[in-house]
């Protein structure tokens, strides 16, 4: 594809990358085919395509309308269409950037400025925590549209850290809205390294892993979250002895993997960013390491009955992680089963994009639920809390993570102090 770049675009590192990823495409159409919002409205300029086009225009010069960021913010960044291309563009960093180019130049409506801001700024802070926990607390009096974002009080099991330590350390990151609203997942995590002989630490100034910010516009307040959780992690990585970064929320391990690439340009944190994205795993790359181990604690899984599994796109597409979950579970006596029809594409959580783009988040969510609810599971489990409540808002089934069910059958369980 022949790009002809402004001289303003051209100079800026944002150009250079665009102009690069924009030669690989060939325009084959492929993406088309696995694209969620194409499935769902059929218009050329709200696939991976038209998407890139619409992008090629604006880096040429031509001016972008609020219809151009319309359609590039229906885009849920699911990179479904990275797995399909067989020309390797990296469409993801491409919207990122014509996303950032256009809204610098397309005003918001002050409302939707007003959302955007209070989610990137509401998400990551220290007062979302005690606003989720008065939440729960009138719950049941909610409206069903805003109670479907607020999960049931954690059980008292989330609270109980292991203490024992181990000549295996790992750090983990808690993440912004998980400790909030499903601290059990952490816990659950620790709990299960730690009856296989891994410790689990936690830095305390470590957050969000700039995901939230990234994807809603804030590129300079991405980059300084993952400045802050380098610095914040640079101390143990520095010294040795930590075997993994590990994410048990797939859309930040996604984010944090990328590390290197983000801050390739910033000549105090490339080398410090790079290392980082190196050590850092997702739990489900533990597990062939950790299985054996595992298979001689969990117990009898006949209770548990079938489990569906949805992979999210942060997992499958993102990292490229595809059947290891499933593989790992089979082997310790699951019963796991991933649907039989699409289950390569996103469910609608993406983030934010539930509560930006609900008209297309809804049905993605009852699609990918029918689908699930034809292997007649007792439990559906994934790997991302966004999927996890989004899920779980239309179904009656219990959404859980994957690390959860694990916890909950190990057959014998260390004291914790």
């Amino acid at each position: 594809m022949q790009t002809a770049l402004t001289p303003e675009h051209a100079a800026t590192p944002d150009g250079v990358e665009a102009e690069a990823i924009l030669r690989k495409c060939v325009h084959c159409g492929f993406c088309t085919a696995t694209c969620p919002t194409y499935q769902l409205l059929g218009d050329e300029l709200d696939g991976p395509r038209g998407r890139i086009y619409l992008i090629k225009q604006v880096l040429e010069g031509h001016a972008p309308t609020r219809s151009t960021q319309l359609h590039l913010d229906r885009c849920l960044t699911c990179r479904n269409c990275e797995t399909t291309c067989p020309s390797g563009v990296q469409y993801g960093n491409l919207v990122e950037i014509g996303r950032r180019i256009v809204d610098a130049e397309v005003p918001r409506p002050p409302g939707e400025r007003m959302l955007r801001w209070a989610l990137k700024e509401g998400l990551t802070s220290p007062l979302f925590a005690p606003a989720m926990k008065a939440g729960q607390l009138v719950r049941g009096l909610l409206p069903a549209a805003l109670k479907a974002k607020v999960p049931p009080s954690a059980p008292a099991s989330a609270q109980r850290w292991p203490q024992r330590e181990h000549p295996r350390k790992v750090l983990l990151l808690l993440g912004c809205v998980q400790p909030a609203m499903m601290p059990n997942i952490n816990s659950a995590t620790a709990r299960v390294l730690d009856a296989v002989g891994i410790q689990t630490l936690v830095a305390a100034d470590a957050g969000c892993c700039g995901a939230i910010r990234l994807h809603g516009g804030d590129h300079d307040g991405a980059l300084a979250h993952m400045r802050r959780n380098i610095d914040a992690w640079w101390p143990l990585v520095s010294a040795g002895g930590i075997e993994a970064i590990v994410m048990n929320a797939s859309g930040c391990g996604v984010t944090v993997k990328e590390y290197g690439h983000s801050l390739r340009h910033d000549p105090a944190y490339a080398e410090k960013a790079s290392r980082v994205a190196d050590l850092t795993r997702d739990l489900s790359e533990l597990l062939p390491d950790i299985a054996p181990a595992l298979s001689k604690k969990v117990s009898t899984r006949a209770a548990l009955g079938r489990i569906a599994f949805h992979p999210p796109c942060t997992l499958q597409h993102g990292q490229q992680l595809r059947g290891g979950v499933e593989t790992h579970l089979r082997a310790l006596g699951f019963d796991v089963q991933t649907a039989m029809d699409e289950a390569h594409l996103c469910c609608g959580s993406a983030g934010t994009y539930s509560v930006l783009q609900p008209e297309l988040a809804m049905p993605l969510r009852d699609r990918k639920l029918g689908h699930l609810a034809a292997l007649d599971p007792q439990t559906i489990v994934s790997a991302n809390i966004g999927c996890i409540q989004h899920l779980q808002s239309g179904t009656a089934t219990p959404v859980r993570h994957r690390v959860e069910v694990l916890d909950d059958v190990l057959a014998e369980r260390p004291e914790s102090g």
